[in-house]
């Protein structure tokens, strides 16, 4: 059976303790269970965990179902890749050596099949000071230092405190502002220096799709937190379409894709 899809999702939040946290991740647990065999890659675009830090010995409680889903994806050959986000950057080794997680930056060009896709998590490409700001504290090894010597049971406490509250206070205000978008700047710059087919990004929570001024397809990827879009591309008829998780059937046959017209982003 020869592979040809390819999953691109982001932004799950797994962990967030609002919205029914319990049922999301059941929801995306079952839909990695299902993925079919055609499956060859899934790429995880960031924010798949609502706050992920890794001491040496000890990593956030929770996830069990998922990371079992995925690391059983992996040992069956499908190249689970992944995004740092900017609520899941603090990953040291056990992702990828007990998971089977390939780790990528922002952003990375893939070939798959000759078509070209600049895949990112978003929030790094944004010119939103504050945000580069805090990125550049969490990356800060003297303060991951401070806060690998606090105990797991106080640091996880403020961490999954300050997530909830960021998440819940501006998560649903982020918008795709056109033209005036970093993202969007982003790509009608960067593929002017390389030809490009393809854009995704997920950070915003909007999904949608436009075209940018070399006509390249333009993507942001939705959240998990309310919706489940995802989509996949068939490396065989070269086509990228939209799909929904809330639909029980074959990704494979393509029964569950929503409405293959674009989404326009507004």
């Amino acid at each position: 059976m020869s592979k040809n899809l390819h999953i691109f999702l982001s932004d799950v939040h797994l962990g967030l303790k609002a919205f029914d946290p319990v049922k999301r991740e059941a929801k995306f647990a079952d839909f990695l269970n299902n993925l079919p065999l055609e499956t060859e890659s899934i790429y995880l675009l960031g924010d798949i965990f609502d706050f992920w830090y890794e001491y040496k010995y000890v990593i956030p409680k929770g996830f069990t179902r998922s990371l079992g889903a995925l690391a059983n994806l992996s040992d069956r050959g499908v190249k689970v890749y992944f995004f740092k986000g900017n609520h899941d950057l603090w990953t040291y080794g056990y992702l990828e050596k007990e998971v089977g997680f390939k780790i990528l930056q922002d952003p990375t060009v893939v070939d798959i099949a000759g078509v070209k896709f600049c895949l990112a998590h978003g929030d790094e490409l944004a010119d939103d000071r504050g945000q580069k700001v805090l990125k550049g504290i969490f990356r800060n090894k003297f303060l991951q230092a401070c806060f690998s010597s606090l105990h797991p049971r106080w640091a996880f406490a403020v961490a999954l405190r300050w997530s909830k509250h960021n998440r819940l206070s501006k998560g649903e205000q982020f918008k795709f502002r056109g033209e005036k978008d970093p993202l969007y700047k982003f790509a009608a710059e960067f593929e002017q220096k390389s030809k490009t087919d393809y854009f995704i990004f997920g950070h915003i929570h909007t999904p949608g799709n436009t075209k940018t001024p070399a006509g390249a397809g333009f993507y942001i990827l939705g959240e998990w937190i309310h919706g489940c879009e995802y989509l996949i591309f068939n490396s065989q008829t070269k086509q990228l379409s939209w799909a929904s998780a809330k639909k029980e059937s074959n990704i494979g046959s393509q029964t569950n894709l929503c409405d293959t017209s674009e989404q326009a982003l507004r």
